[in-house]
Order: structure tokens, then C-alpha cells, then sequence
């Protein structure tokens, strides 16, 4: 809350973490609706992360192969090129995608393919 805005002032409280910026004088509701818009980010927040903290506990329960596996198939190659460069059938990476398809738990290739971007995006950047 501020008796004068100006972009200087206010970028840096956005970059912060403020939610609104709230400019005197204001309306009796303004405090109010700005209180709840943070409680709102901040359960929203909640929930993603431990969404993102239950998606990493499904993948750490994956063996080695499955990763493998995991990786492979949702970079794009077909089951074919899969197969040939981990060296295995074609029925076993199928068997494979398919276990790791039911611990993601993934209804279709687009999830998993979700859930593989969401696990690269949290690993810590080089």
C-alpha cells in the first residue's frame, strides 16, 4: 500500500513477490480482494508443488531401464528406434512404456510426455 504509485516503486514489490499494488486512496474492498488473491497464489503454489513432489516420488520409484525407457519415448524416436539403441525387442520396450505408463499413472502418451517435461523443467539447470 502506497500514497503514491510510480513504475520504479512498483516493479520491484511485483518482483518481490507482491500480488497487488494497492494505491491510497482506495475502496474499503481493495485491502480484502488483495488479501485473498495472495491466500489463492499461494494455495495454487501449494498444490503444484506437491503435486511436483509426488510426480518426483512416482519417477524415483522407476528402475533404471524404465527411465531409459521413459526418455527414449517421449523424445520422439518409434518403438523400432527405441528397441535398437537400448538393445532390447521391440515387445520389451512396449512392456516397458507400458509399466511406466501405469506408475506415472499416464492415460495416454501426452501425459506421459507432460509429466517428462515437468521432471526435466525441476532438475536444476547447467
Amino acid at each position: 500500500m502506497t500514497g503514491q504509485a510510480s513504475i520504479p516503486l512498483s516493479v520491484p514489490a511485483m518482483k518481490a513477490g507482491a500480488v497487488d499494488f494497492v494505491i491510497t486512496p482506495f475502496r474499503v474492498q481493495d485491502m480484502p480482494d488483495a488479501v485473498l488473491l495472495a491466500i489463492d497464489r499461494g494455495r495454487t503454489a501449494r498444490d503444484g508443488a506437491e503435486a511436483m513432489v509426488a510426480l518426483q516420488a512416482l519417477s524415483a520409484s522407476l528402475t533404471l531401464r524404465k527411465h531409459e525407457v521413459m526418455a527414449l519415448v517421449t523424445s520422439g524416436p518409434m518403438i523400432k528406434q527405441s528397441a535398437a539403441e537400448l538393445g532390447l525387442s521391440e515387445i520389451t520396450v512396449k512392456i516397458h512404456r507400458g509399466d511406466v505408463m501405469q506408475k506415472m499413472p499416464s492415460r495416454s502418451l501426452a501425459d506421459l510426455l507432460r509429466f517428462a517435461e515437468l521432471l526435466c523443467e525441476d532438475r536444476p539447470k547447467r
